[in-house]
């Protein structure tokens, strides 16, 4: 257990996963601004306190989720009274302010959208690569996604310290504004023809990159403008997504350099 310099106390677990517990410690930590990646609350708790919590973090559009307290007190065996926050490793940023910045220098965005990537090092491996290859943001949902923590930073070489990343309540609308926007919507996806050599990035693009589990949800498969596969010749039928991410973000990059 450490006590920081603004007085909360933070809890470092096996993973360096920064945390605060306590109702009051949370609602605190909330009005001081600081970066919350969830709620965990117990969902058995249902009291005054809590309640005024789950207010405070709807209007700070902080992510709430009800676990049983097992999970609770797998994380600390202290008293945590049923709320426990994962603090962020980062600060996330505005997308339509990365989309505004992109078109106000008049460069064309190329932003990467995440659907259901939970694993960390995945993430993190992702996002040097973006960075490195000068990705304009990262999109991920509030909910479904690999938690931003100092795994992740360090799996990214530091990236996500750089990197816009942007946390939206909702993929689906938040690919429909891109779309309005003007950004052309690529899927990447073994289930077409069309090799990623054939497709345009020198335009505006959202690329979608789904996980290897459960690839992109039918959702944002009906939002797709085109879909691209990465060409394959050897035995088996596909790359960790982390390197998937990596081979089309660089054609995105070969076509443009041009």
């Amino acid at each position: 257990m450490e006590k920081r310099a603004d007085g909360f106390l933070i809890n470092k677990g096996e993973q360096d996963k920064d945390f605060i517990f306590g109702t009051r410690a949370v609602m605190e930590a909330i009005l001081a601004h600081k970066e919350i990646d969830k709620i965990l609350i117990d969902k058995e708790v249902n009291n005054e306190l809590v309640k005024e919590l789950l207010k405070l973090a709807k209007d700070e559009k902080i992510p709430v989720v009800r676990v049983p307290d097992a999970k609770l007190n797998r994380i600390t065996r202290k008293n945590h009274q049923g709320v426990v926050a994962h603090m962020s490793s980062i600060e996330y940023a505005s997308l339509d302010n990365v989309i505004e910045e992109c078109f106000s220098k008049g460069i064309s965005p190329l932003i990467l959208v995440l659907d259901r990537i939970t694993d960390v090092r995945n993430f993190g491996a992702i996002a040097r690569t973006a960075d490195c290859a000068g990705v304009h943001a990262i999109v991920i949902p509030e909910k479904g996604a690999a938690q931003i923590n100092s795994d992740a930073v360090k799996t990214s070489a530091g990236a996500l310290n750089h990197l816009p990343i942007c946390r939206v309540k909702n993929l689906y609308y938040t690919v429909k504004d891109l779309k309005k926007m003007g950004l052309h919507v690529i899927s990447v996806s073994e289930k077409t023809e069309r090799l990623m050599y054939e497709a345009d990035f020198s335009i505006p693009i959202a690329l979608i990159l789904g996980s290897e589990e459960d690839g992109i949800s039918p959702e944002l498969v009906g939002l797709s403008d085109e879909f691209v596969k990465i060409p394959m010749s050897g035995n088996i039928g596909s790359l960790n997504v982390s390197v998937s991410a990596g081979v089309v973000i660089y054609e995105a990059i070969r076509q443009r350099s041009k």
